[in-house]
């Protein structure tokens, strides 16, 4: 609807000869926030007139003097102008009742569009390093990039939604060795476990798995497993030291091939676990890609000689630095430490080339936690240096999610092993509503998780709000077949102008925006923008609801009514399809 009221602005301006303007003028229309306002309101006179020398209201009539509301075409009932200039359109009634037959007809295709063209995008989110179980603050990264997949979809484009498997560096050689000493504890080995390393009890399950599959082949006494590796810092060392001697001793005692055979059964065993985990939540990804591929393949070894021979690099201090800093970062980044192992860094930049060079995409979004703010920059400048532009990477930060139970913060680590995880998350709320709850703010922004609310059966609880207004539907529908009634679409179609009370022009005013907040949430990357949709769509159904009885003896009437409330049962379940949420026919 909105788009109507912009082409009549545009026609209108156009047909005005002695205005210097062009079809591709850009006209802000806003939806009108007082029913005495009309349907929709513009300010493009205010924005225009000091360019063309006029006074706002006088090019506002000017305007208005050029668009022919009385045309048996024109969708417009009248057009008003206010000071200081703004326009005022009210449309004809009977357009809003076309939504209902739109919305009947093309079902779960209402609101998709071809906005995208096609174009191929790769989404990666989630992509947490297989270190552990997924826990509720991952959650909300995968809960918002499996929303903007789909919406992205939805709208016309061809997504490619990835995670990304950190199943190379640091972080897994730490799990290898933790699953490695819990596993010698198993074989009766006394020692103080380090402060660093993986404790969760996954890690300890891995580590029997281990024992039964293995026996005590991988057994080394304690006296040679900590012989000359640092102290930690309990005898004045360092931790870090100290877990990286630890892992130097595994895979000195035990060998490539036993301490890859830990290393993969630590990755396998997390890893299926993230991925039944996902599927649970509704998330499911077109593909996972394997950073070590990228090591397998020299593909960063290739980058990183490509960036050497551009140019983009020096060597300070024995390693090997990109030149970050010309391309707009606050420092230069190692692309090789000093004892020649790539960084993560380097790992990093040869993932984007490979997917910009190898698999041809032309367009990248990244979710990422919020504490990777600083890590855009960089990647920005590097995709730059290997011939790429900046624009070709959208980063969109998560901000990770508190949980509070009974007004209690809940802390969250990996390494200590205290979480809550995802799964425990799921099973106490429940997928719907945990889904849900993700969404509801803006990504960017904090937010707590009320767990008692969200548990809550409840109007205070928004996806059960929304929720129980599709199974009052579906109600209603029930209700109808107990009375022996028949659902006449066709005599609802032909009674439609019957619906002429507030209650009912607010729903078909809100039924007629939902393209329009679909191809916004899904362009702008805002799914919250959709969560809050549904709600106030609900909350009219809501009053509507207990505000007229839907299965009168008038049968004009009562079908007209039913084909409104069954439009608006299709767009709640469309809608929620989108967000992962599932609809309900009974509460």
């Amino acid at each position: 609807m909105k788009r109507i009221v912009q082409q009549e602005i545009k026609n209108a301006l156009l047909s005005m000869g002695e205005l210097p303007l062009d079809s591709s003028l850009a006209v802000q229309v806003d939806y009108a926030r007082e029913k005495s306002h009309g349907d929709f309101s513009s300010n493009i006179a205010l924005v225009l007139a000091n360019k063309l020398q006029i006074s706002p209201l006088e090019l506002a009539k000017k305007i208005k003097s050029n668009i022919d509301c009385s045309s048996k075409n024109s969708k417009l009932e009248k057009v008003e102008i206010a000071k200081p200039g703004f326009i005022n359109f009210f449309l004809k009634k009977s357009i809003w009742y076309d939504v209902i037959p739109q919305i009947l007809s093309q079902k779960e295709q209402f609101g998709v569009s071809n906005t995208g063209g096609n174009e191929p995008v790769l989404l990666e989110f989630v992509s947490a390093n297989p270190t552990g179980p997924l826990h509720v603050g991952h959650g909300r990264g995968a809960a918002y990039g499996d929303s903007i997949a789909r919406l992205l979809k939805t709208v016309g484009y061809k997504v490619c939604a990835e995670y990304y498997i950190n199943d190379a560096g640091r972080q897994m050689d730490i799990l290898a060795t933790s699953v490695w000493l819990r596993y010698l504890e198993i074989c009766g080995e006394k020692f103080a476990f380090p402060s660093n390393a993986y404790r969760g009890v996954y890690v300890q399950k891995i580590a029997k798995q281990l024992f039964l599959q293995y026996d005590r082949r991988f057994f080394k006494s304690v006296e040679l497993v900590f012989k000359n590796v640092p102290v930690d810092e309990s005898q004045g060392g360092n931790k870090e030291q100290h877990i990286d001697g630890l892992i130097n001793q595994a895979k000195a005692l035990l060998g490539n091939l036993d301490y890859e055979k830990i290393f993969e059964l630590g990755l396998s065993s997390i890893l299926t676990d993230i991925k039944e985990d996902l599927s649970a939540f509704r998330v499911n990804f077109d593909k996972w890609f394997s950073e070590s591929s990228l090591f397998k393949q020299g593909f960063v070894n290739e980058t990183i000689n490509r960036l050497k021979i551009s140019g983009k690099t020096y060597e300070a201090k024995g390693a090997l630095w990109f030149k970050s800093t010309d391309f707009g970062d606050d420092k230069d980044r190692v692309l090789l430490r000093e004892n020649g192992q790539p960084t993560y860094f380097a790992a990093d930049a040869a993932y984007r080339l490979f997917i910009f060079e190898k698999r041809q995409f032309k367009k990248i979004i990244n979710v990422l936690g919020s504490d990777h703010h600083g890590y855009v920059p960089r990647i920005h400048a590097v995709i730059q240096a290997l011939g790429f532009s900046a624009d070709s990477l959208k980063a969109l930060l998560v901000q990770f999610a508190i949980l509070y139970r009974k007004d209690k913060k809940i802390q969250m680590s990996t390494r200590s092993g205290e979480f809550i995880t995802l799964r425990e998350l799921r099973e106490e709320v429940g997928t719907d509503a945990t889904r849900f709850f993700y969404v509801l703010r803006r990504a960017d922004q904090h937010m707590d998780f009320d767990l008692e609310l969200a548990k809550e059966q409840s109007n205070a609880n928004p996806v059960y709000y929304v929720q129980y207004a599709y199974a009052r539907i579906c109600s209603v529908m029930r209700q109808l077949a107990a009375k022996q009634w028949v659902w006449e679409k066709s005599l609802g179609m032909n009674a439609l102008k019957e619906l002429n009370k507030t209650q009912e022009q607010n729903l078909l005013v809100l039924l007629s925006r939902y393209p329009e907040i679909l191809e916004l949430a899904a362009l702008t990357y805002e799914p919250h923008l959709l969560a809050h949709y549904l709600r106030d769509i609900a909350q009219a159904f809501h009053v509507y609801y207990n505000s007229f009885v839907f299965l009168t003896e008038d049968d004009n009437l009562r079908n007209a009514r039913l084909n409104l409330i069954a439009a608006v049962a299709q767009v709640i379940k469309n809608g929620l399809n989108l967000l992962g949420v599932e609809t309900l026919e009974t509460m």
